[in-house]
């Protein structure tokens, strides 16, 4: 079975399993296990915008979110590593080799490449998908397409 006609048995599921959830947490737990079951990513999850120190550090941050795989860092300033640079230009951000990445936040030397998908509700970013692998190299167009349509479907759920 093909990346793509494996993503495409996996949209209906994730549609089941969020369709009727209103709470994000449960939402963005079960698209991590569901996406991180069925390929094997070495890492899978979101960080989800937050103002929770706000007075601390003068402006928002990503806060570590439901994930699958080992412990990760935990808060990431925008413009910072591949998950703030996209969500700082609202757009999904692919990266081949994260070691070539200018300003990569390494929580791991074990990830080589990661894909970062933002999570869109009314024109603002509310969270990002991150997707990490031991492999170079492992995302693509087919990735970007599908991941974008999960991460749509959060955003258009997002309370």
């Amino acid at each position: 079975m093909t990346k793509e006609q494996r993503y495409i048995e996996l949209l209906p599921q994730i549609e089941a399993v969020t369709g009727t959830e209103t709470d994000r947490v449960a939402n963005m737990a079960n698209i991590a296990a569901l996406l991180h079951c069925e390929f094997g990513f070495w890492w899978t999850g979101f960080y989800v915008v937050s103002a929770d120190r706000l007075q601390v550090v003068g402006e928002k941050e990503l806060v570590l979110g439901p994930f699958q795989g080992p412990v990760a860092c935990t808060r990431i300033r925008k413009g910072r590593g591949v998950c703030g640079t996209s969500w700082q230009r609202k757009e999904t951000v692919i990266v081949p080799d994260v070691h070539r990445f200018e300003g990569h936040i390494a929580c791991s030397s074990e990830s080589n490449s990661e894909i970062v998908v933002p999570v869109i509700k009314d024109d603002d970013v509310v969270a990002v998908l991150d997707i990490d692998s031991k492999e170079f190299d492992t995302f693509d167009q087919t990735d970007k397409k599908y991941l974008e349509r999960v991460a749509q479907m959060l955003g258009g759920i997002w309370q």
